[in-house]
């Protein structure tokens, strides 16, 4: 089986480049600028190549066909109109990295499903993927393009810890905080519901989406079954820290006017939704797929990872004076009153 991802080297596709790399019978190739290789196994075949270079992409692959392909880095529709000229008719499955914040906003029902509408008014990045989905869903009506769209939500790897504020530079800085006993920001009260899935189990059902005639055509979310409040989440890094958290709660409406984060699309428009994803859909197509890893369990060898690799250690001292801005201001405030 040939099968090509565009990208292969992020949080998500990582842990599926390093899972079909392990089965046999799989010829993985890789797009990529090459910008992380020491993460791509010895068997992978690497095409060094900038996927917007048309003309070079299409010559390197002249000769050959694949069962799948992947575009994990595609945010425009634009971007998968050139796809669609390189892999029409070379590939029998053409599967699409959408998002799950594409769902409706403000949602009409908490349980998530395939059926749930895509609205976003609130975030520019989910309206362009919701206009990447229209764009292939239309290729697979009018041209028989071999189309399977993706919904992650928040996933994560051991390079980076899951958290819903942070600054633009990741989210060290708020672990820092933690570790030095500071208050960190932490959106409405808490008690919001969200989803963590860890890479690793993101990648056994993606895979096993890889050649399913019953995937062409149609879209799955692939999260966690378990579903867990903010409070739950920042009190799971803090334990693997051995640290006490310390909540200091303000409303995603305040944060988005007072930031330049985008936190009015990541926010409002995303994680200060109460979301429970429904993965019957994809349990009938990937009937073995069982998340397996608890977030308690998965964030712990992530905080150990980023403990031991200053390179995920990334200080960002303008995020830090902002958090410090906010609070003094509401604090300010509280004493007016």
């Amino acid at each position: 089986m040939n099968v090509l991802f565009i990208g292969g080297t992020g949080i998500i596709s990582t842990a599926i480049t390093k899972r079909l790399a392990e089965m046999d019978g799989v010829n993985l190739f890789l797009v990529n600028r090459g910008n992380r290789n020491s993460v791509i196994p010895e068997n992978v075949t690497v095409i060094n190549a900038d996927i917007n270079d048309e003309d070079f992409v299409r010559e390197q692959i002249k000769d050959l066909s694949f069962d799948a392909v992947c575009d994990f880095i595609a945010f425009v529709p634009e971007h998968l109109e050139r796809d669609f000229r390189l892999f029409k008719g070379k590939t029998k499955q053409f599967m699409y990295i959408s998002s799950a914040s594409a769902y409706q906003k403000p949602l009409s029902n908490y349980r998530i499903t395939e059926g749930t509408p895509l609205a976003n008014p609130y975030w520019e990045y989910s309206r362009n993927k919701i206009a990447c989905e229209d764009f292939l869903m239309k290729m697979y009506r009018e041209n028989g393009f071999p189309v399977t769209i993706i919904r992650p939500s928040h996933t994560y790897d051991e390079r980076s810890v899951p958290l819903g504020v942070h600054g633009k530079k990741g989210s060290w800085q708020i672990v820092k905080r933690m570790i030095e006993g500071k208050p960190v920001i932490v959106h409405g009260d808490g008690t919001s519901l969200w989803t963590m899935t860890h890479n690793s189990d993101f990648a056994k059902a993606f895979v096993g989406l890889i050649g399913n005639a019953h995937a062409i055509g149609e879209a799955f979310q692939i999260t966690s079954d378990e579903t867990l409040t903010w409070n739950q989440i920042y009190k799971a890094i803090a334990d693997a820290l051995g640290v006490e958290l310390k909540p200091y709660y303000v409303s995603s409406d305040f944060l988005a006017a007072v930031s330049d984060y985008d936190l009015c699309g990541s926010l409002i428009g995303d994680k200060a939704n109460s979301v429970v994803f429904d993965n019957s859909k994809l349990k009938r197509a990937v009937p073995d797929f069982v998340p397996t890893v608890r977030f308690d369990q998965g964030v712990k060898k992530t905080i150990d990872y980023v403990l031991s690799h200053k390179e995920c250690q990334v200080e960002d001292p303008e995020f830090d004076a902002w958090c410090d801005k906010v609070i003094e201001v509401l604090e300010n405030a509280k004493k007016v009153f």
